[in-house]
């Protein structure tokens, strides 16, 4: 602490001036570095992590999106086959231009029913694409996940080398970030 030319260190100022002037110790010094890296790679897989779940999210409410619409064009569907239906009843119970006129409209019923149909099928199949592709951003954001954990790990243990000064934890500090790499890597890939 410094004030008006009187300065008094603190019990770790100094090991710090020793370290800065002697270059410190190289351990200590290669795993920092070695966890910022892992801390950057795993802020980025984190990222990678969120980006696709809100994609499986968004797809996931486009499926419903597009159910709710072919559910709608099969209620039309079903509206139309009922006046289909009592138009077909028209028929058997009337005679001349009413029996022809109720004729007519038991046609464009039909035709009316294919184009609602056609229109309810795409849009399930819709439905069914953006299920299939919100699973898949799903499955995506399982692999960044796991790599941001295994990452998330080999930082742990990369501390616990540090303080206790065991080289050996290295080699796990190294499996764990490894194979969260290899995980992330999977991820990317989308495989």
């Amino acid at each position: 602490m410094s004030g008006h030319g009187f300065h008094v260190h603190g019990p770790h100022d100094h090991e710090l001036e020793h370290a800065a002037q002697h270059g410190g110790d190289k351990f200590t010094a290669r795993v920092a570095v070695l966890t910022a890296i892992l801390s950057t790679i795993g802020a980025i897989f984190g990222y990678m992590g969120g980006h696709s779940q809100n994609a499986a999210l968004l797809y996931k409410n486009e499926a419903a999106i597009q159910k709710t619409a072919a559910s709608n064009h099969w209620n039309y569907y079903q509206a139309k086959s009922n006046k289909q239906n009592l138009a077909e009843l028209s028929v058997t119970l009337t005679t001349g231009e009413a029996q022809e006129k109720y004729r007519q409209a038991v046609e464009r019923y039909k035709q009316e029913k294919e184009e609602i149909k056609a229109e309810a099928d795409k849009l399930e199949a819709e439905a069914k694409e953006a299920d299939r592709k919100s699973e898949a951003e799903m499955h995506v954001h399982e692999r960044w996940a796991l790599a941001t954990t295994l990452l998330q790990i080999a930082i742990a243990l990369s501390a616990i080398a540090l303080l206790t000064r065991k080289r050996w934890l290295l080699g796990a500090v190294s499996g764990a970030a490894g194979l969260g790499i290899v995980v992330g890597v999977l991820g990317y890939l989308h495989l």
